[in-house]
């Protein structure tokens, strides 16, 4: 007997036919960039500062005395390559982020991030929507902005509501407890995954939602609206939240103020500690082009294409068998 009962534990978690639907998935994406002359970069995995996000944990390792970092995008070394001059660009690579597992979720999963010269957040949307139809042979995408879908489901406006009409609402909506210390942004991200996002998983096309709170922005532009929005996006599909989209900040003076106050929100919430990416900063200062780039989970893209129920069977191994 070999290895006790392991040996029945060899086989894929994915049916070779759905690791054939991936690999012709994977064709047709290099396809579309071919076709708009948007070239395939790869750059490293390791790094030596990960994201600021809290709420994304890199997972690290130590090599020759120095924490290192493996990438939960690459992100951040692809707008150097932007600000070098690269042009348009896109790169299909391997994804880590502790504690992320379930049947939307995978500790290691596979991003499509294309950044697009000259594209806002609209003109990217545009371009998503081609894609997934080219791709997976979605119909045409609607637009909703994130003011708009909050009227549509909870009749509220996000951005204007009273923080304690918020916090009751959520509570009622959600099952909330009321000792919960939970902050406006956590409300509404509540909000949209547990009443908002059920609703879209019956909608026969992509939905957009688009202009975002400021609160919310991440890496995106700020416009200067009444109130002020973010100018990022993102995508569904079958109540899938797919990709995530912004018009990128340009301005090193506020992507190094947005890095501190990630920093200060970790030391709030008692979490780890990490370097903010001075190479990141460095090539802002030195300009990067007004552009739109997007992140995409490739998995959930097969998932919803051989139209499978998690992660783990589009997979050729999960976290499990490895």
């Amino acid at each position: 007997m070999i290895l006790g009962n392991e040996k029945n534990n060899w086989h894929p978690t994915a049916d070779i036919a759905d690791l054939k639907l991936r690999a012709k998935i994977l064709v047709n994406i290099r396809h579309f960039f071919a076709e708009r002359n948007i070239f395939e970069v790869e750059t490293p995995l390791m790094c030596s500062a990960p994201v600021t996000d809290p709420f994304l944990e890199a997972l690290s390792f130590n090599y020759n005395n120095k924490t290192w970092y493996i990438q939960t995008s690459p992100e951040y070394a692809m707008k150097r390559l932007l600000c070098a001059g690269s042009g348009s660009i896109y790169q299909i690579c391997k994804a880590f982020r502790s504690d992320e597992v379930g049947r939307l979720h995978h500790p290691e999963f596979t991003m499509l991030e294309w950044y697009h010269i000259g594209f806002d957040h609209h003109d990217l949307m545009m371009e998503m929507d081609e894609f997934l139809q080219y791709v997976i042979h979605t119909k045409p995408a609607k637009k909703v902005s994130y003011q708009q879908i909050f009227e549509q489901y909870l009749n509220i406006n996000p951005h204007s509501i009273a923080d304690e009409e918020l916090k009751m609402i959520t509570q009622t909506s959600c099952g909330i407890a009321p000792d919960h210390k939970l902050d406006r942004d956590d409300y509404l991200n509540l909000l949209l995954t547990h009443i908002i996002e059920p609703e879209l998983k019956s909608a026969l096309c992509p939905i957009f939602i688009y202009d975002y709170p400021a609160s919310q922005a991440a890496l995106a532009k700020i416009r200067q609206d009444n109130p002020p929005v973010a100018e990022r996006f993102e995508v569904y599909i079958q109540g899938i939240e797919l990709a995530n989209g912004y018009h990128e900040l340009t301005d090193v003076l506020e992507q190094k103020w947005r890095f501190d106050q990630d920093i200060e929100k970790r030391k709030k919430l008692n979490y780890p500690i990490v370097p903010m990416d001075n190479y990141l900063l460095s090539a802002l200062e030195s300009g990067l082009p007004d552009c739109a780039g997007v992140a995409l989970g490739i998995d959930r893209l097969v998932m919803i294409a051989a139209q499978k129920e998690s992660l783990s069977e589009i997979m050729a191994f999960n976290h499990d068998c490895i």
